[in-house]
């Protein structure tokens, strides 16, 4: 076999350990836990069908790169929950190191291109990567929604927490934020978010 296709087949057969990751959100309607995988997909179509609220004019194509790749790092890196705080502090270096063992199995162009696309995406200064990240924090507060808030009620997750990781939606999509707040001031209001 070719060097270059058995190198690809390799990357390809390693992504698929993104299923066994799994995410502190639950499918809606109260179902299991979701797979970083699932997450990915689901981010990605979100993208395409919601491309018009984008704050700026997007190559979709790309943003749904983003979504698809984003999270691969997590086979070696683990999730981290977006309000744990202790967490948070290395999950820049686990994922560094994550990025650089799996996107080097691909050919070295490969390597590069998926690498530039992961940082874009965690720089977050492009419309591209703006729109990704607002798909990134709408999905789950879709879900947390569709179950009654029972992730924000189990991880006693404050309307400051909330509102700090959506903070950044606001920035791809002013249209998709004013929905989120809809739904955070709902999910206050009915005491599934508790107030500061």
């Amino acid at each position: 076999m070719d060097e270059r296709l058995k190198k690809q087949l390799a990357f390809a057969l390693e992504i698929d350990k993104e299923k066994n990751i799994f995410r502190q959100t639950h499918l809606s309607g109260h179902g299991r836990n979701e797979n970083d995988a699932e997450h990915a997909w689901h981010m990605a179509i979100m993208a395409y069908v919601l491309r018009e609220y984008s704050n700026e004019k997007i190559d979709i194509a790309k943003v749904m790169l983003m979504c698809l790749i984003h999270d691969i790092v997590e086979i070696d890196a683990g999730d981290t929950y977006a309000y744990d705080a202790e967490n948070l502090k290395t999950q820049k270096a686990r994922e560094d190191a994550a990025k650089e063992r799996i996107f080097s199995l691909l050919p070295d162009e490969q390597k590069e291109e998926l690498i530039a696309l992961f940082d874009e995406f965690e720089a977050f200064e492009t419309p591209e990567s703006k729109f990704a990240h607002a798909m990134d924090n709408l999905q789950p507060l879709m879900l947390n929604n569709s179950n009654g808030g029972a992730d924000w009620r189990e991880h006693e997750v404050t309307a400051q927490q909330v509102y700090g990781r959506q903070s950044k939606t606001r920035l791809g999509s002013e249209p998709l934020f004013e929905v989120v707040d809809s739904i955070i001031q709902q999910n206050i209001a009915n005491g599934q978010i508790r107030e500061d």
